[in-house]
Order: C-alpha cells, then structure tokens, then sequence
C-alpha cells in the first residue's frame, strides 16, 4: 500500500474551539507549518525528525498559511482579525499584517510580481462580503478587491498562464483571476457537483483537481475548464494535494476520517487511510514523500510516508 505509517507527533493542547487548519511546506527549512485555528497560532514541525519545534502565535482565527520557497516567505490568513500576515522564515517576530476582506481563508501567491491572493469566506448576513484581495507583498499594500459570485475556498496560482483560481461553493464554480490584471475576474470555469472545495493542480499536464462537498472528486483542464474525469470520495472533502513526483493526490475528509490516495492518470482511487473523525487537514512534504495528517480529537499529527510500492 502507498501510505505508510512511520511517526506520531504531539501537539499543544487546545486553548480555545476549533482545531488545525491548512498545513505548508518550507523546502529550505524542511519545516511544515500548520494553522492550529483553536490556539490563534502556527505550529512548526520540523520534517527531518518529525518533531514539534514551535509555534507561531497571535494570529486570530488563523485558518490557511501559504510558503513561497522562491520568495522565502510565509503567509497566513488570520480570519478572526480580517488581515494577512507576511513572514521571514528566519524572524517570525518581524510579521507585516495587512487588512483584507472579511475572514480569509484561501491563499494563493504569484512569487514573480509579489501579488498574493487572499480568498474571503465573506459573511452571509453582509452583502458583497464573498470577495477576494490581492495584496502586493513589496509594498505590503492590498491593490484589489474583486467581488466573486459566492463563498470562497481554498485558491492556488499557476505560473505558466500567470493566473489565480478559485473555488466558489455555490454557484459551483472556479473563478480565474489573472496576475497581470489582477482587477477583475478573467474568465468562469463551471463545476458539475456541488461545493468545489479542495483544489491543486498538475501543473506538466495543465490538470486542475477539485474535491467537491458533494463527494466529487473532478479533474479539469486548466486552460479550457473541460471536465475531464470524476472520482466518488468517502464523504465531503478539505484539502487535497498533489505528489508530483508520484502522480498522485491525496484527498482528507473529516467524517469519517480518512485519506483517500488517488492515481491521478485516470483518478482510480489506490487506497484508504483511517485517520480520526474530524481530521479534514493534512500537510504535504514534497522532499520526502511524507503526509501529515493532523487530529483535532487526539491533538496530535500522524506522519505517513509515500512510496512506489
């Protein structure tokens, strides 16, 4: 079976509701950062002894956190606050903070003209409030605020169109936002399944992947919107993240806890890893092949590694 189940690591308790949240990879570091949302914090995992090393904290309702490794920056969407923070891994003490819409949540960075995207979960009783900020990050300063047609999810940013895509929960949809005119909506890539959620992309093959509320997993072409294939999951999914070293995507879901493995070639699924309930957040290592799968019940990481067998 690909996953295999090397390591557990101990995190600090809960201080308040909630749990973990988007996990990040730092390749220089080799630290994994992770939202832990209950304790307004970042915890660090350093991913060369699978160890707990520290935390980040002040960060209200911190739920995403971004790397950009050809930057060496963190990013963190502190949705208890409406801001983003901007840090060097080298000085965590040294953070910009920049208002943003409200509640954000996705993140996605073009690392080429410094523009980060932060994706606002918005509020339901505040109209216009499902919107996304570009925030450029040499001047710390936010440069536009795109009005989107429903709730954002998670976001990513694919370099070779200089374009930003977005999940929207309903309508079902990704919106596409380009980096070189970052004012406006460039163009809608429809879903056929409800609550695009999780997102990632191939970048070689021009592949996007989309983990939808409805137990959909969807493969598309990134520069067209063609639906290309579909996969069911065990239940409604989080985040996803793509090996491309061994073309595949795992996919968690919370209820009832798992990781799901997928083939990316053709989205037949290899294998299911029980996790915990509640466990809808994993952490990628792309270095080593290692998933990190945190547990809010048991406040604790599980530590997989990949292989081709």
């Amino acid at each position: 079976m690909p996953l295999r189940l090397i390591a557990e690591i101990a995190l600090p308790p809960h201080a308040g509701k909630g749990g973990f949240d988007h996990a990040a990879y730092h390749a220089k570091s080799a630290q994994l950062f992770v939202a832990h949302t209950a304790n307004d914090s970042l915890e660090i995992i350093d991913c060369a002894s699978d160890r707990h090393i520290g935390s980040i904290e002040g960060l209200k309702g911190v739920a995403g956190t971004l790397v950009s490794d050809e930057r060496n920056l963190i990013f963190s969407s502190n949705r208890g606050e409406n801001t983003i923070g901007i840090f060097s891994p080298d000085s965590f003490t040294d953070a910009q903070i920049v208002p943003v819409g409200i509640r954000p949540n996705g993140l996605a960075f073009d690392p080429e003209r410094g523009i980060l995207l932060a994706a606002n979960v918005g509020d339901s009783a505040i109209p216009s409030s499902f919107t996304v900020s570009l925030v450029n990050v040499n001047t710390n300063a936010k440069i536009a605020h795109i009005q989107v047609p429903g709730r954002t999810r998670w976001a990513i940013f694919d370099p070779k169109s200089a374009m930003f895509f977005v999940n929207v929960g309903d309508p079902a949809c990704i919106v596409c936002i380009s980096s070189e005119a970052p004012g406006k909506i460039a163009r809608t890539f429809e879903i056929p399944a409800t609550g695009p959620h999780g997102l990632d992309m191939d970048f070689a093959a021009r592949t996007l992947f989309c983990a939808c509320d409805s137990g959909d997993l969807i493969s598309l072409d990134a520069d067209r919107g063609t639906i290309l294939s579909r996969a069911p999951l065990a239940g409604t999914p989080d985040v996803i993240f793509f090996n491309r070293a061994l073309k595949r995507l795992y996919v968690t879901t919370g209820d009832p806890g798992v990781i799901e493995v997928f083939d990316t070639s053709n989205l037949k699924l290899l294998e299911a890893i029980k996790t915990e309930k509640g466990a809808h957040t994993i952490g990628y290592d792309r270095d080593r092949n290692k998933v990190y799968a945190f547990l809010p019940a048991s406040c604790k990481a599980l530590v997989y590694q990949d292989s081709q067998s």
